[in-house]
């Protein structure tokens, strides 16, 4: 499989109008004009985030004309595509503040020395109410209402606000402005590219493409959402990214290893026809450390999974902290260990929750002792002072 095959191939889900047309276009030499739009509503990227900055790698390696677009504009309306509620309106100052740590996590995926950065309140503050409407007779209503999620918002009585329904005609006028070839995102976001490939047929009578990407499945088996507790965050520490991967149920093994690494295809899938799950899952755990921390980092963080999981035994730091309550729900939301008593509560509920290595089955646990030792999971600690 060559570089090209493995573009079309790898994690994705869709490629419209079709791959055999993209691919005739890709081996033609012509270098396209690639884009990845992200609107800032959040500070954190997640390895399932980081599935369309590979893809949008792997243009920037062949040599293509890539632009990471930073939503600033469209921020302010915000996308509905996979919301089934309103999306409360970010400010300027907050777009901003979100966006600050943004590109050091991406940078760990994206060869931004090589990306062209642009924000869409360039042309989208600019755009007239005369070119505004000549932009919205290239649809109808019916377009826009007959979306999935805004169809059930409206069947339920709930709220769609005009902005979010005319969304998907400002990232469309993304991709006319950008002059776009390719664009790349995640398949809920396959109606706003459409719309971007109708501006571009009808106004320029040029024809582009869209590739989808499909969604990485959380550490609970769930696609991997900041919501849910499931993610594994591309700032997270070595120990914390490596026993998280080391969570994952062992059929996501193949999948992690094509979406959330860079190694070839032919290598993990021998390695994984000769290994077992647990040592295919220790390589995939430190494979995904190594590209996003260091090899020092990756080998340190096994060394820790080995000893503490493995072995039994506990870290050889383990924080310590004073609590105002004895009460395990306030315990583990005081101490950080969960970020709410609802999370508290389900951990408990999950048998996930230990005080010196024994399991906690009910909320009115109280701890009896000074320098117990509370975990969550298999990877995080604290020493009861």
């Amino acid at each position: 499989m060559d570089k090209i095959d493995e573009l079309l191939t790898r994690g994705v889900a869709n490629i419209i109008p079709g791959k055999a047309e993209l691919a005739k276009v890709l081996r033609s030499g012509k270098k396209l004009n690639v884009y990845l739009g992200i609107d800032p509503t959040a500070t954190h990227i997640h390895l399932g985030h980081a599935v369309p900055l590979r893809k949008l790698q792997q243009f920037v390696e062949l040599g293509h004309h890539v632009t990471f677009l930073i939503g600033d504009f469209t921020a302010l309306v915000g996308d509905t595509s996979d919301k089934t509620s309103e999306r409360p309106r970010l400010s300027k100052l907050q777009i901003e503040e979100n966006f600050k740590t943004y590109k050091q996590q991406a940078e760990k995926i994206l060869d931004f020395s090589r990306v062209t950065v642009r924000y869409n309140s360039e042309w989208l503050k600019k755009l007239g109410a005369t070119n505004f409407i000549d932009l919205a007779y290239h649809f109808s209503l019916n377009d826009f209402i007959s979306r999935e999620l805004i169809k059930k918002r409206l069947e339920s009585g709930g709220s769609v606000k005009l902005p979010e329904v005319l969304y998907p005609l400002l990232q469309g006028y993304d991709s006319l402005n950008l002059d776009t070839d390719v664009q790349v995102g995640g398949t809920d976001q396959t109606f706003n590219m459409q719309a971007g490939r109708t501006l571009l047929k009808d106004v320029k009578n040029k024809e582009s493409f869209v590739i989808t990407n499909g969604f990485l499945t959380g550490t609970d088996g769930r696609k991997m959402s900041k919501s849910w507790g499931d993610a594994i965050w591309l700032d997270d520490s070595p120990n914390d990214m490596y026993g998280k991967v080391m969570s994952i149920k062992d059929e996501l093994i193949p999948e992690y290893f094509l979406l959330a690494t860079k190694l070839p295809i032919s290598n993990f899938q021998s390695l994984i026809s000769n290994s077992s799950p647990m040592q295919a899952k220790k390589q995939l755990a430190h494979q995904i450390v190594l590209e996003l921390h260091s090899q020092p980092a990756a080998d340190a963080a096994q060394a820790h999974f080995e000893s503490t999981v493995q072995a039994g035994e506990l870290p050889t730091e383990v924080p310590e902290i004073s609590v105002k309550s004895k009460n395990i729900v306030d315990v583990l939301v005081e101490s950080g260990l969960a970020s709410s008593k609802s999370e508290a509560k389900r951990l408990i509920d999950q048998k996930g929750v230990r005080v010196d290595n024994k399991a906690v089955s009910t909320m009115n646990y109280e701890l009896s002792t000074s320098n117990s030792i509370v975990s969550v999971g298999s990877r995080k600690f604290i020493k009861i002072k």
